[in-house]
């Protein structure tokens, strides 16, 4: 999918996605970066503070499935996840939040991406990583 389309997709299209604010911030083959800019109703734990670990979760699965796409070249491709694991390595603090997926395995049917999330101010410091695997199907139309 070329990377103009799915930043439409990902920013525009997905109603979840759009309700979370997620950003593509670089999409290239096989790569994406996505991001949440922080706001308070995606806090989870204000005691300590950090955001919700669902708000990690569907971010790794909108990037994993980003990366597939960016890696299939026909425009009428569809991605739907199959499984998703992710490890919480520590709190996700109270800024933006970004995860970059890397394809790992590409196929006719399947996908899989790994993915690493962190904080915009600590890009080094992983707080969470995630495998998901995604259903390539191909549609009659393309998306956009």
């Amino acid at each position: 999918m070329h990377p103009d389309v799915l930043k439409q997709v990902m920013e525009e299209l997905i109603p979840f996605n759009r309700y979370l604010g997620v950003k593509c911030a670089e999409a290239k083959k096989g790569f994406a970066r996505l991001e949440v800019p922080f706001r308070d109703e995606l806090v989870g734990d204000p005691l300590r503070p950090a955001l919700h670990g669902g708000v990690l979760s569907a971010l790794a699965d909108a990037a994993g499935g980003a990366a597939v796409w960016t890696d299939i070249e026909d425009e009428r491709a569809r991605v739907s996840t199959i499984d998703l694991r992710i490890d919480y390595l520590r709190p996700a603090r109270l800024v933006t939040l970004i995860a970059e997926a890397t394809v790992v395995r590409l196929g006719n049917r399947v996908g899989v991406a790994d993915v690493r999330m962190f904080n915009a101010d600590a890009e080094s410091e992983t707080i969470a990583t995630g495998k998901g695997v995604y259903n390539i199907t191909i549609k009659k139309e393309p998306i956009a």
